[in-house]
């Protein structure tokens, strides 16, 4: 055939082979891991993200940015998946996760090029994961679902680097009481449902003037400007259904020969709607949320029975009231009851801002809970939200779990060191890759310390020694740059933050290691994998 080359694959299309295309990966998962390494700990800063609309976000939670910024290279994306299923599972250590697999690749570099396998290299980080989460397993301890105080020092630790922190014991005070309203135990197993905690933002005020309500608040105002605005001792009627007269689901045609059939076809609609809400009147209800419309002359009718009247209500707002009053949602009017009804000790209009809203408080044993969010920008109430739902899913999930770890790279320090000791007992060259792993995990205090401007060496060397000495809490002060007890400390997180970060970053890792052929068509995700300034890969940042 002499040497004429044989096209497979479609003109245009790129390709990557061999140790190119490992360091091409490697290098786009490290540039994401990079992008978020200065937002990690008390001292971490906060990115402002634009989009093309000229939208701003500005925050220093690692999942956020991540999901902000346009990521081009399929390896960088994998780590963006890894901040996702880290906000997802446990809630916060979303930037641990992804800093601690941008390590792990970076080490993987060096024995690559000291000609070690990717396979074993993957072999060996495989073995130092789950040694790594029976070491942690060891470090954790015990907490009570009830023990308030504890929570709230979980709460704390979660909003310390964040740009909450100032208001952090009253927002870690709201957070433990929202999960132990809606924390249930079912068989021995205590649940956490988060979709029971309804969040409202409005502007105005200060993050102190957040408050948690029990109950539910409805962004809506009464149908009818005459009826009560505020009623005590509530009796509530969920419906799903229309208070109007319904139409045929045919096409229909009434044929009206004489004026008086017309007004006698008026008076029936009337009386029909009369009847629906004579119903309403004779379930006992005084307040009615109503998931679809209301008829004009409904509204008139319920306003001279004294009754409070929603309508549109979204269906989640009608699960979230069914939870908290203890109503029965009915499909059809003529089917209410009195034993359909939910209770509440007050549902009141108030004014927030330029809105009305109506408060559904008082609740007797409420399973859906509501926090009111103010601030002085949308953007504040936003990073406040985002620091709010990191605080309440760590406090959920360590109610799930019952066990905590210490915090400030004290945790990651102790397994290096077991790690180290483990890997002398392990033959062959998987020991020089969890080797490896145990350096790349010494990356979290390292991180920390460079945020906070110490040396990261002498922290290091520092940290290493107290726990040679058996102090196996020992972490890093960020502020005072002392290594010193965590749990004295109260810098404490959930269990589930720690083996999840090492998990998803192992995984990641492993899957970007085993790759040595890259085939992008053109035009493609990854057809663009061209390299930035200074080598590194382009990713089509936009902040």
């Amino acid at each position: 055939m002499g040497n004429t080359p044989i096209l497979i694959l479609k003109e245009g299309t790129k390709r990557d082979k061999g140790k190119d295309a490992q360091y091409n990966n490697i290098a786009a998962a490290r540039a994401i891991a990079d992008a978020v390494r200065s937002t990690l700990g008390p001292r971490g800063m906060d990115k402002m993200l634009v989009d093309s609309l000229g939208d701003v976000v500005i925050t220093n939670d690692g999942v956020t940015i991540l999901k902000e910024i346009d990521v081009d290279h399929p390896a960088a994306k994998m780590l963006v998946e890894v901040a996702k299923t880290q906000d997802e599972e446990a809630g916060d250590g979303t930037t641990t996760a992804v800093v601690l697999a941008g390590e792990l690749l970076k080490k993987a570099v060096d024995l690559i090029e000291s000609n070690i396998h990717p396979t074993i290299i993957a072999g060996g980080y495989r073995l130092a994961c789950n040694k790594a989460q029976e070491i942690l397993d060891k470090c954790a301890k015990p907490i009570d679902p009830k023990d308030k105080k504890a929570l709230k020092i979980i709460a704390e630790t979660s909003m310390i680097s964040k740009s909450v922190s100032g208001s952090r014991d009253y927002l870690a005070d709201l957070c433990v009481s929202a999960i132990s309203e809606i924390a249930e135990k079912i068989d021995n197993e205590w649940t956490v449902d988060m979709d029971n905690i309804q969040v409202v933002k409005k502007t105005g005020g200060s993050m102190d003037d957040s408050e948690l309500i029990q109950g539910v608040i409805i962004d809506k105002e009464p149908v009818h400007p005459g009826m009560p605005t505020k009623i005590a001792k509530a009796k509530i009627a969920l419906l799903d259904a229309a208070i109007e007269v319904q139409k045929t689901e045919i096409d229909a045609k009434i044929e009206i020969t004489d004026p008086s059939q017309m007004q006698a076809f008026l008076d029936e609609e009337e009386n029909m709607l009369r009847k629906m809400v004579k119903t309403i009147k004779d379930s006992g209800a005084n307040v009615v949320f109503c998931q679809k419309g209301i008829d004009d002359l409904a509204q008139h009718f319920l306003s001279k029975e004294g009754i409070f009247a929603v309508r549109r209500v979204k269906k989640s707002d009608m699960e979230k009231l069914a939870k908290a009053t203890g109503a029965n949602v009915v499909t059809k009017i003529d089917e209410l009851g009195a034993d359909e009804l939910g209770t509440a000790a007050m549902v009141e209009v108030k004014k927030i801002q330029e809105d009305d809203m109506t408060f559904v408080t008082g609740c007797k044993n409420p399973k859906a809970v509501s926090m009111l969010l103010r601030g002085g920008t949308n953007h504040v109430i936003d990073e406040v939200e985002r620091s709010l739902d990191d605080a309440m899913s760590v406090v959920a999930v360590a109610v799930e779990d019952g066990k905590m770890v210490t915090g400030g790279g004290s945790t990651a320090v102790e397994i290096a060191m077991k790690l180290r000791e483990y890997a002398a007992s392990i033959g062959g060259r998987e020991q020089i890759a969890i080797d490896a792993y145990a350096s790349a995990l010494e990356v979290i205090p390292t991180a920390l310390a460079e945020n906070a401007g110490l040396d990261p060496i002498d922290i290091l060397i520092n940290l290493r020694k107290a726990h040679k000495d058996k102090k196996i809490h020992a972490g890093l002060n960020v502020y005072t740059g002392k290594v010193v007890d965590m749990s004295s400390e109260k810098v404490v997180e959930p269990i589930r933050v720690g083996r999840q970060a090492i998990n998803s970053a192992t995984d990641a890792a492993i899957l970007i290691l085993r790759i040595d052929d890259v085939i992008a068509s053109r035009g493609g995700p990854g057809g663009g994998m061209g390299m930035g300034p200074g080598g590194a890969p382009d990713m089509g940042m936009d902040d």
